[in-house]
């Protein structure tokens, strides 16, 4: 999973960042989250916490702390991570040197000008070793990186897990056996007996259901829809993002 910080005062170009980056991820099809800032101070506040991110799009000029500044916080709690500038300005570009910033970049930022930084540093990047279960379907042994899956469900005596590129893949485990394996990743909830979901892929919630980015609803449990809530919000808080 690789994880973006975008931080921009100006939230048109905020927006603007958020679009081309779903649409790179999209198009490329990269695993990858983000969070967006709209100033420096709140992404190091982030970072206070302890939330890591593999790529920071800054953007220079902004008003009481500038990106540059906010680099030079980053590189305190990390020194490997890439720093790429988005500016109107070209006055602060030997600055960006300092941080060992990847990339300097001009406005506006178009799809063109995105996608050719961001697949530089990518291919730059070691690959991650993801996290995964090993299951036993009925067409033999499989992995299943976590990251891809929506969520699992019991269907009769066995356990369907749903990937994000539309799979589902059937299985002979019991389901306490699945809930055992999943829930150490920190990234799953229970809503009901008899489903499992990433919260990754979660887009709303409400009383009686989850409806996920996939538009699969899944049930809640009666008078469980506040602890629900309360554990989705606990986990993007930690996260640094929603949605």
């Amino acid at each position: 999973m690789l994880r973006i910080a975008i931080c921009d005062d100006n939230i048109d170009e905020l927006a603007n960042m958020v679009q081309l980056i779903d649409i790179y991820r999209t198009s490329k099809n990269v695993n990858c989250e983000y969070a967006s800032f709209p100033n420096g101070v709140e992404l190091i506040s982030a970072l206070e916490k302890g939330i890591r991110y593999d790529i920071y799009c800054l953007d220079i000029i902004m008003p009481g702390f500038l990106g540059i500044d906010a680099a030079k916080e980053i590189r305190n709690f990390d020194k490997k991570a890439r720093i790429v500038f988005f500016t109107s300005s070209s006055e602060y570009a030997l600055k960006s040197y300092s941080v060992k910033a990847d990339n300097y970049i001009l406005k506006p930022i178009t799809k063109e000008k995105l996608f050719t930084v961001f697949d530089e540093i990518l291919d730059q990047m070691p690959a991650k070793d993801e996290d995964a279960v090993i299951v036993k379907s009925k067409n033999g042994i499989q992995k299943i990186v976590i990251s891809n899956l929506v969520f699992a469900e019991v269907f009769g005596s066995h356990v369907l897990y749903h990937l994000s590129d539309g799979r589902v893949i059937e299985c002979y485990e019991t389901f306490s056996v699945v809930c055992d394996k999943l829930l150490k990743f920190g990234c799953f909830i229970k809503p009901h007996r008899c489903y499992l979901v990433n919260m990754r892929y979660i887009k709303t919630i409400d009383s009686k259901q989850i409806t996920l980015k996939t538009l699969s609803p899944v049930p809640i449990a009666q008078g469980k829809a506040t602890e629900i809530k309360a554990l989705y919000l606990a986990y993007y808080t930690e996260e640094g993002t929603i949605g």
